[in-house]
């Protein structure tokens, strides 16, 4: 909520949890522009209304210049403060609907509790307390509601994530499962797909019969004229005269005036170009006037020179197999093919258990190779997707997989080793600190989508221009 105001009835919990980390912004001077007896609202929570004063209050609480206030207007500055104020109210709102209180009892003990009031031998000193209070300009009853305000936050979003702790027996069977080593087989795939140099030509014609809609090439014939200002007025200078020029040749553009009519008009020469086709070859000019295909007369900037172009002949043909690059291309799209065929058939007899165990190690041969992975995030070879899917999967399961390179291996489950730990063992704490802060954040989510249907939050943009304009 504190950086999309703008579609505030979108998320309104997000804006809540910012809030707990919101730095405060200052505002000052606002002079008689808004006196206190203003009842402008500048939002509103269902039915309750946030006044034009409050939202002054609240900036008037905070420490940023009104220059940066200024500087920022275009960043959507006040917007993020007002979210700020919003998320102030929402969480009232909510205090309020659950009836969570804090006693002047538990006030005093959190007071009394606080290391900053303690001396040495952690007894309470009044005098550390009131040295505190003057230190950071402070009254009593002003800190002691901030004090309050804070803790029934705290109530709040403990009572919201309650139950969120996850049962002792099921971490250490998570901490098992996802830190045990596990040791598999596996067998490069690449060894057995068909290599390229063996594709037929035969296999690249009908690959192109059967894709011919897929694998058409469009060919260009077109004319273009590299324009600056030397070549065009006869100066090295981007002046008006010739941004006038300029003007003159999207005017006659437009106009439909002939390409070689205004070349000619303008004395600078133009290159003509026929059967182009794309490839990597292809210099920067030419590939974006490829590119620019659809508006076939056109201007358009390319670093300090102006192209004027003018595609002449567009056709689309079938791939030329006498052009090397083109037939490397398609060659190339049969070996990706035959790749996902071989592939698609042995995972397909994977499933129907027509290749087992037997058919591994005949595969494999001299091929199979071992290694150990030492825990579900252990993503040295194999993809973190494809670890955490042999994680998943019992001992002796045959499966498919693949690294960062896309390179795909056929892998056995061989066998898992459990670690040792204790329940004092730093590592387990963490874990366990860590799903109980994955199954909070979930409840969170879960929370923000109710609060999304519980308040409707409606904006003043007429206040909020009044404000803006103030620093304008």
């Amino acid at each position: 909520m504190i950086s999309n105001l703008r579609n505030f009835a979108k998320t309104k919990f997000a804006g809540l949890l910012v809030f707990i980390m919101i730095i405060p912004f200052v505002f000052w001077g606002m002079g008689s522009m808004f006196s206190s007896g203003n009842t402008n609202n500048i939002a509103k929570i269902n039915k309750k209304n946030i006044s034009t004063q409050e939202f002054i209050d609240y900036l008037n609480k905070s420490g940023i210049p009104q220059e940066t206030i200024k500087k920022n207007l275009d960043s959507n500055i006040l917007q993020e403060i007002l979210s700020g104020l919003i998320s102030t109210t929402l969480l009232e709102l909510e205090i309020k609907d659950f009836n969570i209180i804090i006693s002047e009892k538990t006030l005093l003990r959190k007071i009394k509790k606080n290391k900053n009031f303690l001396d040495d031998d952690g007894v309470f000193q009044r005098a550390k307390y009131e040295k505190f209070l003057l230190e950071n300009n402070q009254s009593a009853p002003a800190f002691e509601l901030r004090l309050r305000g804070r803790e029934l936050q705290k109530n709040l979003f403990d009572y919201i994530g309650a139950g969120t702790v996850l049962p002792k027996f099921l971490a250490k069977k998570l901490f098992i499962e996802e830190n045990s080593k596990l040791e598999i087989d596996y067998i490069d795939l690449k060894n057995f797909y068909k290599k390229k140099e063996n594709i037929t030509d035969k296999e690249l014609r009908d690959f192109i019969t059967k894709n011919q809609d897929q694998l058409k090439v469009d060919y260009l014939d077109f004319s273009y004229a590299i324009i600056n200002p030397l070549n065009l007025i006869g100066v090295d200078d981007f002046n008006q005269s010739f941004f006038d020029k300029i003007d003159q040749i999207e005017i006659d553009i437009s106009n439909e005036i002939n390409f070689k009519e205004v070349v000619k008009k303008l004395n600078i020469k133009s290159n003509d170009v026929v059967n182009f086709k794309i490839s990597k070859d292809t210099n920067e000019i030419e590939k974006k006037i490829f590119e620019l295909k659809n508006s076939k007369y056109d201007i358009f900037e390319n670093g300090n020179n102006y192209i004027l172009y003018k595609i002449n002949n567009i056709e689309q043909r079938e791939p030329d197999l006498t052009d090397i690059q083109t037939k490397s291309e398609i060659r190339q799209l049969v070996y990706q093919k035959n790749m996902f065929d071989y592939n698609a058939d042995l995972l397909e007899k994977i499933g129907k258990k027509e290749f087992t165990n037997d058919n591994f190690l005949k595969m494999g041969k001299e091929k199979i190779k071992t290694t150990k992975l030492n825990s579900i995030r252990d993503n040295k070879k194999f993809e973190i997707n494809a670890v955490e899917l042999l994680y998943s999967l019992p001992v002796n399961t045959l499966t498919l997989i693949n690294d960062e390179n896309n390179n795909i291996y056929l892998a056995k489950i061989k066998k898992f080793q459990s670690e040792k730990f204790d329940d004092d063992d730093d590592k387990f704490k963490n874990f366990v600190e860590k799903q109980n802060s994955n199954k909070r954040n979930t409840l969170l989510k879960s929370y923000d989508l109710l609060l999304n249907e519980k308040y409707n939050v409606v904006l003043n943009q007429k206040t909020i221009e009044r404000v803006k304009n103030f620093f304008q």
